[in-house]
C-alpha cells in the first residue's frame, strides 16, 4: 500500500489483503486505484473479495483497476455472478505490459509501467511526484505588488521587470520548490538490467528477492531473482534505499537474504508484513 499525500494506492491484491488492511487499520474506502503487476493468483486472488466487501460497506466512488487486459475477462464473470447490485463502478484500465507507458496521472503524481521478465506478462510500477512551481518570496510580493499574471509567470521561472525597467532575476525573488520523490515496485522478475535506466536514482526501490545466490539456477529457471541480484540492480540504478521481498517460504531466517543483499548494497531492508517505510529523498 502506497500513501501519497493521503491518496492510497494498492499494489497487487493477493488473498489475505482484507485481513491485513484491517490489522493495520487502513480504511478500505480510501483505496481509489489498484495496480496489478501480473495475473498469477498470489497477486490478484483477493480482488473479488475486496470488491464485494467494498460493496457491503456502501462504497459509492468508482474503483479503478490497472492491469493486463485479460484481468477484465477473468473478473467480469465473477462480478456479474457475485456482485450484481454493486453500488459503485469497477473501471478496468488495461495497459500493454510489453511497453513502458504512463497509466495514471493527477496534479501531484504519475505512474508508469516497468516491463519485467517473468513467466507471464508482468510489469513493475514507477510512482513519481510531479515537480511543483517555484515559491515566490513574500517580501518581494509585499514590496513590488506584482499582478496575478506576473506571479504565475514568476512561479514558472520568469524574471520580474519593475516599472522603471529594472530586471530582477528569478533566483532572487523565488525559492526552490521541494524536490520530488519517487518509488519503484518490481516483482516478479528474473534479473534484468533493462530496467536500470528507467528506475535510475529513485528514492526507494522494492525488488523481489525470492532466493539466495546459491539457488541462482532455480531463480533463472522460475524467472525470479536472488537477493544478490536485487541488490545489484539497486547499485547499478543508484537508488536511495532497497526493500527486498517476495521471499521463498524455505527461508525461515530472512537475515540470510538481507545479509546477502547488504554485501552488494548496504542500504537494504526487509519488506516484512506490517512495516512502514517513509520515502525519503536519496
Amino acid at each position: 500500500m502506497l500513501n501519497a499525500s493521503e491518496r492510497f494506492f494498492l499494489i497487487d491484491c493477493g488473498e489475505g489483503t482484507q485481513k491485513q488492511l484491517r490489522v493495520h487499520k487502513i480504511r478500505f474506502t480510501k483505496i481509489e486505484h489498484v495496480f496489478i503487476s501480473h495475473l498469477h493468483g498470489d497477486h490478484c486472488f483477493g480482488l473479488i473479495g475486496l470488491i464485494s466487501s467494498l460493496g457491503l460497506l456502501g462504497r459509492k466512488a468508482a474503483l479503478h483497476i490497472h492491469s493486463h487486459p485479460d484481468l477484465e475477462k477473468i473478473l467480469q464473470p465473477q462480478l456479474d455472478f457475485f456482485c450484481k447490485e454493486l453500488p459503485f463502478e469497477v473501471k478496468f484500465e488495461p495497459f500493454n505490459p510489453k511497453e513502458s507507458t504512463v497509466i495514471y496521472s493527477d496534479k501531484n503524481l504519475e505512474v508508469e509501467t516497468i516491463p519485467l521478465r517473468h513467466r507471464v506478462p508482468t510489469v513493475g510500477f514507477l510512482f513519481k511526484e510531479k515537480p511543483e512551481d517555484r515559491k515566490v518570496k513574500k517580501e518581494f510580493v509585499f514590496i513590488h505588488q506584482p499582478s496575478i499574471r506576473e506571479i504565475l509567470d514568476i512561479k514558472k521561472g520568469a524574471d520580474y521587470h519593475t516599472k522603471d525597467g529594472i530586471r530582477i532575476p528569478n533566483a532572487q525573488i523565488t525559492n526552490n520548490p521541494p524536490p520530488i520523490r519517487s518509488y519503484a515496485f518490481c516483482t516478479d522478475t528474473k534479473y534484468t538490467e533493462g530496467i536500470v535506466d528507467q528506475i535510475k536514482n529513485v528514492d526507494v526501490l522494492y525488488h523481489e528477492a525470492t532466493f539466495s545466490k546459491d539457488m541462482a539456477a532455480l531463480a533463472k529457471k522460475t524467472y525470479h531473482s536472488t537477493a544478490e541480484q536485487a541488490a545489484t540492480i539497486a547499485r547499478k540504478a543508484e537508488v536511495g534505499e532497497l526493500l527486498i521481498g517476495h521471499f521463498s517460504s524455505r527461508y525461515k531466517d530472512l537475515n540470510v537474504l538481507l545479509n546477502e543483499a547488504k554485501t552488494v548494497f548496504s542500504n537494504t531492508s526487509l519488506a516484512e508484513e506490517g512495516r512502514v517505510f517513509n520515502i525519503l529523498l536519496k
